[in-house]
């Protein structure tokens, strides 16, 4: 797929608009601005944003300090500079000129959950969001403010949108404050009466979703670009940069991990998603206490290789606030030699979690469940096992001759544990809840396993894999009540706070056929758990085929296992994330 490149701007020193009275009394009123704006719920070009945005363990807020070198790093550095030794730039800044529409950097708009979304036609139909994959037609979904269409500085390169400047790049970056969510769309031109563009990509910023392999998205190499722009209110802040940047070089050679998308083929280039690093021993006392800042995150962050453009340009926000009078001779005093790559498609270890989560157990009224706890780490391992009832009290059970609703366990490399819990009396009705497995020191996992008897013999068993929270789920459905077969959800809230739980219920196309929040779900108090058939949800499903999403958005996580049964059999599978 071919991309523009990024306009290699010199970012001069900024005249007039930058004497210290006049950029007193700009910043006075762009302040106003946004503060009326930001109470009036109305889009602000340029507003607050999280910092850093996406979750701690996103690829660009993840510490590289002391991830291995790459073995090619110096021929990398090498081809970065052949011709000439390439000095870094900082790609940011305000207006071309005082008054101009043209500017340096990117803006970014800021909205509210209400903002009107937009149909979005495009080049790259088949790689972007809001797109009807069975029809190829573009439907709204892009909340783009009515002022960019007109007005100068909402969109890359400064022109308003009905300006055709398509022979640029053209980026619109908006950010749903209200859902955490990012839009970004690339090329983009109003028309007259629609908005066209050459690809656009959505990001639930609370999750750590990557594009297909394949896709691109705003940017060449798949990834998001607000993230990993450098941004005034970060390097003027008082906390540490905790995030990478996003850089250009001139060319590169497919893609690692986390980008998606290949922009090029030249062999001795880096990939999309390549991660630089500025090298520790580099002595940055000399500079500003801001400059400090951003070099320091390079150190720690890096940069990632986002798209094909002018070699070691490190992208920034458009901001009047920025003095490149200090930006740009700091950024050239230092080269593509001072720094190294990253191993390519470098990932952290994965850290074994320091708990696990059994969302539905059951003890009494001939019920037992049987976990099968396991050590999978390389030493001893030791946890506790604590289990919980619907209401969100300790489950008091039987357990090897102990009662209580907390047992310790220590387990030996490569070691198994079976517990079989009871009921504390034979006479006790069935008491339904969940179950979490902590671990004090090493890796710990298991299966439970609930099993039903009547008469001395086992009538049904199910199990119930370990899991993890999240924030949504998703259950394929096959009910037909002539058949006695349901499905159905055990659902439970291991957090502190109360959560709120929606569900989708969509047909064997994908077409949403209800949105319904349940009672029994809203709220759903800290610790308590509610396993339930869906149409006892959602009445109208006693006979029907398809799937029911759940989700929180930003109330919390939950975990869950699927449940089915079949004329008086019951399982439970994991459900899709």
């Amino acid at each position: 797929m071919h991309r523009l490149e990024d306009r290699d701007y010199e970012c001069p020193t900024l005249p007039v608009c930058f004497w210290p009275w006049r950029r007193f009394v700009a910043i006075g009123f762009s302040i106003l601005a946004l503060c009326i704006a930001a109470f009036a719920g109305a889009p602000v070009q340029g507003g607050t944003l999280p910092s850093p945005m996406f979750p701690a363990d996103n690829w660009w807020n993840l510490d590289i300090s002391t991830a291995p070198v790459d073995p090619n790093s110096a021929a990398f550095i090498s081809f970065i500079n052949t011709g000439s030794v390439k000095r870094m730039h900082p790609d940011c800044g305000g207006d071309v000129s005082p008054g101009s529409a043209e500017i340096y950097g990117f803006p970014y708009i800021v909205v509210d959950g209400a903002q009107t979304k937009k149909t979005v036609s495009f080049l790259y139909a088949d790689e972007s969001d809001g797109v009807d994959r069975s029809t190829g037609q573009s439907y709204p979904f892009y909340p783009i403010p009515d002022e960019a269409i007109t007005q100068a500085h909402w969109i890359e390169g400064g022109w308003p949108g009905n300006v055709d400047r398509r022979d640029t790049d053209r980026h619109i970056l908006i950010f749903d404050r209200d859902n955490q969510y990012l839009y970004e769309l690339w090329n983009a031109f109003y028309d007259g009466s629609r908005w066209q563009a050459g690809s656009g990509a959505f990001f639930d910023t609370k999750t750590n979703n990557r594009r297909p392999d394949g896709w691109t998205s705003a940017d060449a190499a798949g990834l998001a670009i607000l993230p990993g722009l450098m941004r005034y209110d970060e390097v003027y802040g008082t906390d540490e940069i905790r995030h990478a940047f996003r850089v250009t070089v001139r060319a590169t050679n497919g893609y690692v991990y986390p980008a998606s998308h290949r922009a090029g083929t030249n062999p001795l280039a880096l990939p999309m998603g390549a991660r630089l690093r500025l090298k520790a021993g580099t002595d940055i006392s000399r500079y500003e206490p801001e400059v400090q800042r951003i070099f320091r995150a390079m150190k720690n962050y890096g940069l990632i290789v986002a798209d094909n453009g002018a070699d070691m340009y490190v992208s920034g926000t458009y901001d009047t606030r920025w003095n490149n009078d200090i930006l740009n001779p700091a950024f050239a005093s230092l080269t593509a030699s001072d720094f190294e790559i990253v191993k390519l498609g470098y990932r952290p270890p994965v850290q074994p979690p320091d708990a696990v989560y059994f969302p539905h157990i059951a003890a009494g009224g001939g019920y037992t469940t049987v976990f099968a706890l396991a050590n999978t780490g390389a030493t001893t391992a030791s946890g506790s096992l604590t289990l919980t009832d619907q209401r969100g009290s300790p489950l008091s059970v039987s357990i090897g001759g102990a009662s209580g609703s907390d047992f310790l366990v220590t387990i030996p490399p490569g070691g198994v544990r079976i517990l079989t819990a009871s009921a504390l009396n034979s006479s006790d009705p069935t008491k339904s809840g969940w179950a979490v497995l902590r671990s004090g020191g090493g890796s710990l996992d298991g299966v439970a396993t609930f099993r039903y008897s009547s008469g001395g013999a086992l009538k049904a068993a199910a199990g119930v894999l370990a899991s993890q929270p999240t924030d949504s789920a998703t259950i394929p459905v096959d009910n037909d009540d002539s058949l006695e077969r349901f499905t159905g959800v055990a659902l439970a809230n291991p957090g502190d706070r109360e959560i709120r739980v929606q569900i989708q219920v969509l047909d064997q196309d994908g077409n949403v056929t209800q949105t319904v929040s349940p009672e029994s779900l809203n709220p759903l108090g800290a610790r308590k758990q509610v396993a339930a058939f869906l149409h006892q949800l959602v009445p109208a499903t006693l006979r029907f085929r398809g799937s029911m999403v759940l989700t929180t958005g930003a109330s919390g996580q939950f975990v869950a296992t699927a449940l089915l049964q079949d004329r008086g059999m019951l399982s439970a599978v994991p459900v899709v994330r």
